[in-house]
């Protein structure tokens, strides 16, 4: 049990990650009294007020079936990504956005991290402090011993490569040792770059896309129900993305369940818009409620959406390792 709790630890590490850092707790009573506003000649703050939490859910439902996307904006979601830069170059495509990152010309904060573990490991320096007078040839020697040590396995190479590097799921799966090393001799470059006098901000050029960044985002429920999640979180989407759409998905739908039950990829915002009563995702994935639509926008046939919809919620790095736990 103890060997498998730490496997499980490691593979978290090489995962992207979501944290809800902020919301507007009564955004649901909001948006549902501003769809109200539209028809109604009363003030605002008195729809408020007579706003109760089952009128709540039928307005949301109408708004989302109806594609009436404005009032859904009266709302905000913030929260932060851990993620590659692979990913962060996908997430901040979607523009009805805020956008905060990380600067690689400022901070190797998760490098760092990288050659702290690695030390520790190959036990020459367990305690290192990192300021002005940074060594960057002990940096240099610290990786080179990583990868010259041969009693280092996959996995404990895999735990010292997670702390900067968001690993895939096949690279797991296969055990390619080949690409943890190959992210590792990058990081000897860009330590020999700044040895020779090289900026962080040119030494970054020769970082893997698979660097981990962290960034923060803000945005409103209308993008979120009909941009980001039924783009992101549909099975075409890249591996990393749609585990990110999916963990944050999860978050909201328990935070704010009248808004984003029904929320979920393109097949199932298509699907509630032309029913009579919309349906949960869940439902949809457990069969409960069908779908009408003769294919999704991906050109999946009806018969095969609910599949697609099973496939695309599972987390990649726990199919990858599922041997590995047996």
């Amino acid at each position: 049990m103890g060997s498998i709790m730490k496997l499980l630890s490691v593979i978290e590490k090489a995962k992207p990650s979501v944290r809800l850092i902020q919301y507007i707790e009564n955004a649901p009573k909001i948006i549902a009294s501003a769809g109200k506003l539209t028809i109604s000649p009363k003030e605002f703050q008195e729809i408020y007020d007579k706003m109760t939490m089952e009128k709540t859910k039928v307005w949301i439902q109408e708004l989302i079936k109806r594609g009436h996307g404005s009032p859904l904006e009266h709302s905000i979601y913030i929260f932060e990504v851990t993620c590659s830069r692979v990913a962060s170059h996908q997430l901040v495509r979607h523009r009805i956005a805020s956008y905060t990152q990380l600067s690689q010309r400022y901070s190797d904060k998760y490098i760092r991290s990288l050659i702290t573990k690695a030390s520790a490991k190959i036990k020459e320096k367990k305690d290192i402090v990192f300021d002005k007078t940074i060594n960057y040839k002990e940096y240099i020697n610290i990786l080179q011993e990583t990868l010259r040590d041969s009693t280092i396995n996959f996995w404990e190479l895999v735990d010292i490569v997670s702390e900067a590097f968001i690993i895939p799921p096949k690279i797991l799966s296969k055990k390619d040792f080949s690409f943890l090393r190959h992210l590792i001799k990058s990081l000897i470059h860009y330590y020999q770059l700044l040895s020779n006098g090289i900026t962080y901000e040119d030494a970054r050029f020769v970082l893997p896309q698979a660097i981990k960044t962290r960034i923060l985002v803000s945005m409103n429920a209308r993008e979120l129900v009909e941009s980001f999640l039924p783009l992101r979180m549909c099975s075409h989407a890249q591996w990393e993305i749609r585990y990110i759409a999916w963990s944050l998905w999860r978050i909201l739908k328990n935070i704010h369940p009248d808004i984003f039950s029904y929320t979920g990829p393109r097949c199932v915002l298509y699907e509630n818009r032309i029913r009579d009563e919309p349906c949960r995702l869940e439902d949809f994935i457990k069969g409960s409620c069908f779908f009408n639509i003769n294919r999704c926008p991906e050109l999946v046939p009806r018969e095969r959406i609910v599949r697609c919809l099973i496939y695309a919620q599972k987390d990649p790095w726990d199919e990858a390792i599922k041997n590995d736990l047996k």
